[in-house]
């Protein structure tokens, strides 16, 4: 059975993007996932890579056509300027990470949850009241906000040293055991594909 670390920022648009569709070709293939929420600001000057504030203007003109391109494409919502973002990013992580260490939820359906209220729903994911609403939307205690902060704030930082040791660049970013990597929603169907052996 393979496994799947997913890496990945609550704040990434491409991660939004990427809906279930992880979830869904994990489940074809029998395969599991490990959820690596990281700090992205943090691995961007590590791995060769520029925060979108100081990307130069003809890339970002870019992104402002691609995104509302690849919603499209999908038939998802998208609010290419949210009115929380950036914001900070650590609790909603911290959040999933305890929920991914109690179990009994829908842990792809909170990734997703947190994510849509970034980018459809104009929530402020910073703010507990709204991680909590994303937790039991998905199956789990709210109060994991609080008790699972510490080992939250723990992990986090491992996930990033663990996604510069791993290669990644970006998010969302897949990387399967056997070694093969993946990065961007729009390379879902090559992970699909390589997981049944035909690529």
């Amino acid at each position: 059975m393979a496994q799947i670390d997913y890496y990945f920022t609550v704040l990434s648009p491409y991660a939004y993007l990427a809906g279930q569709r992880l979830e869904e070709i994990a489940a074809r293939h029998g395969a599991s996932i490990t959820y690596k929420p990281l700090d992205i600001m943090a691995l961007f000057p590590r791995t060769g890579g520029l925060a979108p504030k100081d990307r130069h203007p003809a890339r970002m003109e870019y992104r402002a056509q691609e995104l509302p391109r690849q919603a499209k494409k999908i038939g998802m919502p998208l609010n290419l300027r949210p009115a929380f973002w950036p914001t900070n990013a650590a609790p909603a992580s911290y959040a999933i990470i305890a929920a991914q260490e109690a179990g009994g939820g829908d842990l792809g359906g909170l990734v997703h949850s947190v994510l849509r209220a970034v980018w459809v729903e104009e929530k402020d994911i910073a703010e507990d009241d709204v991680v909590q609403d994303c937790l039991k939307a998905a199956g789990f205690d709210p109060g994991l906000t609080f008790s699972g902060m510490l080992a939250g704030a723990e992990t986090y930082a491992a996930n990033l040293e663990d996604a510069v040791n791993a290669g990644v660049f970006g998010s969302p970013f897949y990387v399967v055991d056997d070694g093969a990597k993946f990065w961007g929603q729009d390379r879902l169907e090559d992970l699909d594909l390589h997981l049944a052996g035909k690529l």
